[in-house]
């Protein structure tokens, strides 16, 4: 068990050494330069399919493609809050790569219902719309990834006490309830309404790249390619948050492997999640600006 909680207490340290010490503020930099070049591309594309130039669609769907993956390679809350999660609790990792999919394309969703919303019923401006997800909607992510980190310590400081309190009890004790979950009940994954939680935490919060695209090409006169584009860039961005689910999934279960025993693992679990629940509640008081 104790090279079970070093090996994760390696994991967040490294993590929270890259988060805290500005190496997250130069990846930023990095992915903002790329993302200049790539809105750039994507204005020249834009031109060349209302020119009706042949391929420029599929250039287009490259370009916001490549935007995605760049724009998630950059500190992003959403990755975070996946890995966090990926971490703590023992979902399957095609699972965990699903919701990881789903929030991605939720942050699609909610940028084009909020550009044609805004716009049709509203009259709000690009400025407008920008201001909004920058604002509001980043809070309302903030606080939602924040409840969910203190979800996760809660649950797993409420795990660990009663273990402690029911350690020195056996098996036979007559106590009436089990002192700890069994390996299944460890092993199953969480319910809809963590799941849920998740893809809501980040889908509120819509990308401004996907946003500037669905407002272009509303004006030119091609909303359906502003549309495709936005959904083409959130492939892009699922496609790296995936990537950090599968990561987290099999850190997660490397640690774990370490383990002796279902009774040493009920014991790391807990410590896993109060880690995790942890440093997600501190990644939402940064957002917000407490930290």
């Amino acid at each position: 068990m104790r090279r079970a909680l070093l090996i994760f207490g390696l994991i967040a340290l490294a993590l929270a050494a890259l988060f805290w010490s500005g190496a997250d503020a130069a990846v930023a930099r990095w992915a903002a330069g790329w993302q200049r070049e790539f809105q750039n591309g994507l204005a020249g594309a834009l031109r060349a399919l209302r020119a009706r130039d042949p391929g420029a669609f599929a250039a287009l769907m490259g370009l916001a493609f490549a935007y995605g993956v760049v724009h998630a390679a950059g500190p992003g809350h959403g990755k975070l809050l996946i890995g966090g999660y990926g971490l703590s609790a023992r979902v399957p990792a095609l699972r965990l790569s699903i919701v990881a999919m789903a929030a991605s394309l939720g942050q699609a969703v909610t940028a084009i219902a909020l550009v044609y919303g805004g716009m049709l019923l509203l009259g709000y401006t690009r400025a407008q719309l920008t201001g909004l997800a920058e604002g509001a909607m980043s809070m309302v992510s903030a606080v939602a990834i924040g409840l969910i980190g203190l979800w996760l310590l809660v649950r797993g400081a409420r795990k660990l006490r009663g273990q402690i309190a029911h350690e020195h009890h056996g098996d036979d004790c007559g106590c009436g309830h089990a002192h700890a979950p069994s390996a299944e009940e460890v092993a199953r994954a969480h319910g809809l309404r963590a799941t849920l939680a998740l893809i809501g935490a980040v889908a509120v919060r819509p990308c401004t790249g996907a946003l500037l695209l669905l407002v272009l090409t509303w004006q030119m006169g091609i909303p359906a390619a502003g549309v495709a584009g936005t959904l083409a860039m959130a492939l892009g961005t699922g496609a790296v948050t995936v990537a950090v689910a599968v990561m987290a999934a099999f850190a997660r279960e490397g640690a774990l492997g370490s383990a002796p025993g279902a009774a040493a693992l009920t014991r790391v679990m807990p410590v896993m999640e109060i880690t995790a629940g942890a440093a997600i509640a501190l990644i939402s008081l940064r957002m917000l600006g407490w930290a």
